[in-house]
């Protein structure tokens, strides 16, 4: 008698958990078929059309391994993934930097704190279209804001986006002003989740603020730096809006990152087929990064607190 009252207790209990599973299936579902539809099957496209010469007025006819040849020895592709490069670690760097330093000192219990949280937010909302826009007259030699500024204390103010050397750390600078607050906000969510009795242990050991920030709070904060920097690194990869509206890749190329190019194969050239295949380039490379940085970061984290 008993085995059996186990049994029904067992089938029941199996069928509330597919009930369950069904009910989250079809929460998810609708964001499954966005990643199938949006991000999958186009990735798939992609890999395919790599293999193939298209000129889009034209049925694509199969070119095999010459595109990857092709990209082999295509020195302006190669320059084009080198000023991606550059233009990630112009960004990322200071970007995390800075957002970690707000949001340790917009953690105090400071007055107006949350209006200053706001604030910093502001520039993320805004499109990258615009900012560009704005970020040009703010550039401009002769009336713009830092030029301007400059002039005050006698100092005289590149081109800077007519300048090679300046143009790509420009275009950064508006990068980092942009996604800074909004990386502010994740590293906020990470303190105010890092338990206050930590603290008062290590300062009852001792601990110096310094010795508390480099033991505790940076070590407990590292699910959130692994989330914005996997997130960061990928998007200032797939850096494109900003680029177009502010240099349109120039001057002499200083500023046309890997997404640019693929732009101009693509829509320029109309050859979809190498356009593709620089695709899959810059995927592969922004794989790699981020299978590095789960290495790196898989080490050393831990999501409990308890």
């Amino acid at each position: 008698m008993r085995d059996g009252a186990v049994k029904r207790d067992g089938a029941v209990k199996k069928r509330v958990r597919r009930r369950r599973d069904w009910h989250a299936y079809l929460f998810i579902g609708p964001s499954l078929l966005g990643v199938l539809a949006f991000l999958l099957l186009p990735m798939v496209i992609v890999f395919v059309l790599s293999f193939f010469h298209w000129e889009l007025l034209s049925p694509p006819t199969f070119a095999g391994l010459d595109n990857y040849r092709r990209l082999a020895g295509d020195g302006e592709s190669w320059h084009s993934l080198g000023i991606t490069v550059v233009y990630v670690l112009l960004c990322i760097p200071l970007q995390t930097v800075l957002a970690l330093v707000l949001a340790l000192l917009l953690n105090q219990p400071i007055k107006g704190v949350k209006v200053f949280r706001s604030l910093f937010v502001v520039p993320w909302m805004a499109t990258p279209i615009v900012m560009g826009l704005v970020w040009n007259w703010i550039f401009d030699p002769r009336d713009g804001a830092i030029n301007s500024a400059l002039a005050v204390i006698g100092v005289t103010g590149p081109d800077w986006l007519s300048d090679a050397t300046w143009a790509l750390p420009a275009v950064a600078l508006v990068n980092v002003w942009q996604y800074t607050g909004y990386n502010m906000l994740f590293f906020l969510a990470g303190l105010q989740g890092i338990p206050r009795e930590l603290y008062d242990a290590a300062a009852t050991d001792g601990a110096t603020p310094r010795q508390r920030f480099w033991r505790v709070t940076l070590p407990l904060l590292n699910p959130t730096m692994f989330f914005v920097m996997v997130t960061n690194l990928i998007g200032a990869f797939q850096v494109f809006d900003t680029v177009f509206v502010m240099t349109n890749g120039g001057p002499s190329q200083s500023t046309e990152v890997i997404n640019f190019k693929i732009f101009g194969t693509a829509f320029r050239e109309f050859d979809f087929g190498y356009a593709s295949t620089l695709s899959m380039l810059l995927f592969a490379v922004i794989l790699a990064v981020t299978l590095v940085q789960v290495r790196f970061f898989g080490k050393r984290t831990t999501y409990d607190m308890s």
